[in-house]
């Protein structure tokens, strides 16, 4: 079975819901049955995701998402266990209906000297990611803005290459971008008996995963974790 992925470049559908603690617990039951874990997490099945996002003094980036702008782009730095051994670039981006992702690998210095504002060295960079980022920042001021971190419990299902995840515990550090500080102090931004759910799929989300997602009470709006972020820091 090929490795199944969320980077896919034809585009995925993306649903986002907040739930109920109680209605994560009878979900997560039952996808058990159905879906595998991600192998990645820790022996409870979850792990920390911490994630630098980016925005300007005008606020585009969160503009563009309150008001559902249907061609986007959002960037972040994200890592896994407060840990530098893995950082990377990602850039988000929404085309009418459809969920784009494109990443590369970033150093822990090359994050600094972003943070710090030394950009230079990135207009010619051999990664274009690094290059389209160089332009956004050259061109709408944007620049690392505020860090989100969140526990992340993650399903799959090979059919239709769904992707169900549990995202909750969400936090932000305000406008502190430090995010290799273990001690960031962080502020709750997410009620405490929510849950956020996130299902993602290329063209068809299976019938079997179709009946398990139909909870009576789910909160029908879209939960993006940076616009819950900027609540408190705007």
């Amino acid at each position: 079975m090929p490795v199944q992925t969320s980077f896919n470049p034809n585009g995925r559908k993306e649903l986002k819901h907040a739930i109920s603690k109680a209605e994560y617990y009878l979900l997560r039951t039952k996808l058990l049955h159905f879906m595998r874990g991600d192998p990645n997490a820790g022996p409870d099945g979850k792990y920390l995701i911490r994630s630098t996002y980016f925005d300007n003094f005008d606020n585009k980036i969160l503009i563009e998402k309150k008001e559902g702008f249907l061609n986007r782009d959002k960037y972040r730095v994200r890592i896994y266990g407060l840990s530098d051994h893995v950082v990377n670039l990602e850039r988000k981006s929404k085309r009418n209906n459809l969920t784009y992702k494109s990443k590369c690998t970033l150093t822990r210095n090359e994050y600094e000297k972003i943070r710090s504002g030394d950009i230079q060295w990135m207009e010619h960079d051999e990664r274009g990611l690094i290059r389209d980022l160089h332009a956004e920042m050259a061109y709408h001021l944007i620049r690392p803005l505020t860090v989100v971190d969140y526990e992340r419990e993650a399903f799959t299902y090979p059919y239709g290459n769904v992707r169900v995840t549990f995202d909750m515990k969400v936090q932000s550090s305000l406008q502190n971008t430090d995010m290799f500080n273990k001690h960031l102090p962080m502020v709750d931004v997410l009620e405490a008996n929510l849950v956020i759910l996130e299902v993602k799929y290329d063209e068809y989300i299976p019938e079997v995963i179709k009946c398990l997602l139909q909870l009576s009470d789910t909160r029908q709006e879209a939960y993006s974790k940076y616009q819950l972020s900027r609540m408190y820091g705007q």
